[in-house]
């Protein structure tokens, strides 16, 4: 799974977790349901579910009885801590040493990493708002005025 995945497969996952009303080690969803919703692979979500729980976002049982559940109520889970749980926004990348000697290559990776610590924080500040419940409501106040991305071109 590429990290710019885990994001929102943790948050699909939280989402499906609350909508099943999963919380409770008795009412855990298997990895191969969640699979299903995403649509994924049960590992790749396995994965995620691993991140979240060491986060203490759920609790997770192995084997043919497992699955995940939430440790706390929806609306108490912002995406912000979500994000943190998958590392933040790590798929940015990180910017190269550079070369010595370039003027370029000495003052650009500085620069880039002052940028990327801008956009986690900017990214963690606006998640901070949204609950994961939110993500379940049809009409949240969190995400309202949030333009709707446009649909991604189909390439045959």
């Amino acid at each position: 799974m590429s990290d710019s995945q885990r994001f929102p497969v943790a948050a699909h996952a939280l989402a499906y977790l609350a909508h099943k009303g999963a919380f409770a080690p008795a009412a855990a969803v298997p990895s191969a349901v969640l699979a299903a919703s995403v649509p994924t692979n049960p590992v790749v979500i396995r994965r995620v579910t691993a991140m979240l729980a060491r986060a203490g976002l759920i609790g997770t049982r192995a084997g043919a009885s497992g699955g995940a559940w939430l440790l706390r109520d929806a609306a108490d889970i912002r995406l912000d801590e979500v994000l943190r749980a998958v590392n933040g926004c790590a798929h940015l990348g990180s910017p190269p040493a550079g070369a010595a000697g370039c003027p370029v290559g000495q003052h650009i990776p500085r620069q880039v990493a002052k940028a990327l610590v801008a956009a986690d924080a900017a990214a963690a500040e606006a998640l901070s708002r949204i609950s994961v419940a939110d993500l379940l409501a049809d009409d949240a106040e969190s995400l309202r005025g949030i333009p709707l991305p446009r649909p991604l071109p189909v390439v045959a």
